[in-house]
């Protein structure tokens, strides 16, 4: 599956579950609050399939699939049976209207609880934090070395590259310094800042974690497997060798080692290699092969392979998993929160936002890496989704309970023509976030 097609795939999975699952909040509620659904849809437009349920609903699927709807029996939309008055939605009490609206952002939290505690359960598959620095990068500038494991950062711990990658792409919107504690290969620990504040202001995520510098160490230097009948098995490489040099030059890691031996089998394919075996360093003379591996194109091969990277695999049983998946639900509700309110005054930039484009291509990437990932990816997206209908603007669900809330207050329904001003502003807000969401994403493409 291409990535294209892969990225549209996976999208419509992502939608169609997670709106199926909003929608069905506001449906089960209505019912159970005795009010009459006139149609339960998935998608937006004609309908490309329909069926009539034995209660009257019609159940449908629509051919825009960017979101979906419950339609309920409603007065303000046209006259009413008198014998169907009790089950009309506005003749309800408030808190019924209320539980109704706030029925949909609901079902995505618990979505969002269910979809982290199966991840956890199953084990999302992670490597260490062992990390290195981009020359000339603010890493490096802070004194982050090649094989530094990460231990904690701002005081919170962490245990795999994701982790530490959360914790720091929410620092880098705020811009501020950030304490990172990490244990070099001598075992010695270190109380490190990353200086993010000399970050220039106005930039997305992205472009800051480029500047920042901050990547996992490749694999050291190490002979992990040597194939017998290869050139380095003939010329007495031995597994667990740690290799020092190539013609002289010092290698820093195993992929430094790769980059060393392609550019100088180019000159001559006998290479001087420095090994250093049981605390004594050897000289061996490796003649490397020109030859294709698995239909990849030729290169200077010599049948050497490197050591995996550490794993860190994050699983839990049954209890302990949904604790973290409550943790982990709280955790990213404060940071969209956080953002949310950094990007209204300013400190973060609104280049963040992501749209559908966006979305699809993290959809087919967590897809490609496995179930964990994508469950991961779904909760965070039902995560913002619940958020995103929750803001007090009209034609959200926020908007919606804002109006009930004020009646409450005041006793009686928000006038027509207030709620009628209000959908228009709503509508304005909402295609603003969508088309300054739409820009981002073909910018990031364009940049890319």
């Amino acid at each position: 599956m291409t990535s294209f097609f892969g990225s549209v795939f996976w999208l419509l999975v992502t939608l169609g579950v997670l709106v199926t699952f909003h929608e069905f909040g506001h449906y089960w509620v209505a019912r159970r609050c005795g009010v009459k659904v006139l149609r339960f849809s998935v998608g937006f437009g004609n309908a490309i399939w329909k069926h009539i349920g034995r209660d009257g609903t019609e159940y449908q699927i629509a051919a825009i699939p960017l979101g979906g709807y419950v339609k309920m029996l409603d007065a303000r939309e046209g006259e009413v049976d008198p014998a169907l008055r009790g089950q009309e939605f506005t003749g309800k009490p408030v808190w019924k209207r209320i539980a109704i609206v706030a029925a949909g952002p609901g079902f995505n939290l618990i979505f969002t609880v269910v979809a982290f505690w199966l991840m956890f359960m199953l084990g999302r598959p992670d490597v260490a934090p062992v990390v290195t620095a981009a020359p000339q990068s603010l890493a490096a500038s802070a004194g982050v070395q090649p094989g530094d494991r990460i231990l904690s950062i701002d005081g919170r711990s962490v245990g795999t590259w994701t982790d530490a990658m959360d914790v720091v792409a929410n620092a880098l919107l705020g811009r501020a310094p950030l304490p990172l504690t990490v244990r070099g290969h001598d075992g010695r620990t270190r109380e490190l800042v990353l200086p993010l504040d000399e970050l220039p202001p106005g930039q997305d995520v992205g472009q800051y974690l480029g500047k920042l510098g901050l990547k996992l160490a490749p694999p050291p230097a190490i002979a992990a497997t040597v194939m017998p009948g290869q050139p380095a098995a003939l010329a007495g490489m031995r597994g667990g060798d740690r290799i020092a040099s190539v013609n002289g030059q010092a290698v820093a890691d195993f992929a430094a080692f790769g980059k060393l031996v392609q550019a100088e089998a180019v000159k001559s394919p006998v290479l001087a290699i420095a090994i250093e075996r049981g605390g004594r360093s050897l000289q061996l003379n490796v003649t490397a092969k020109w030859e294709s591996l698995e239909g990849l194109p030729p290169k200077w091969v010599m049948g050497v392979g490197a050591p995996a990277i550490e794993s860190a695999t994050v699983s839990y049983g049954p209890v302990r998993a949904m604790t973290a998946s409550l943790g982990a639900t709280w955790h990213n509700t404060t940071q969209t929160f956080g953002m949310l309110g950094k990007m209204l005054t300013g400190e973060a930039s609104t280049r963040n936002l992501s749209g559908v484009i966006g979305i699809a291509e993290v959809a087919n990437a967590s897809a490609s890496m496995g179930l964990p990932w994508f469950l991961q990816f779904l909760a965070l997206v039902s995560l913002s989704l619940a958020i995103l209908n929750l803001l007090p603007i009209p034609v959200l669900d926020g908007g919606h309970l804002l109006y009930y809330l004020v009646e409450l207050i005041k006793g009686s329904p928000v006038s027509e023509q207030t709620m009628v001003v209000g959908q228009y502003i709503g509508l304005a807000l909402l295609f603003t976030l969508m088309g300054l969401a739409f820009y981002n994403d073909i910018h990031r493409m364009l940049l890319s």
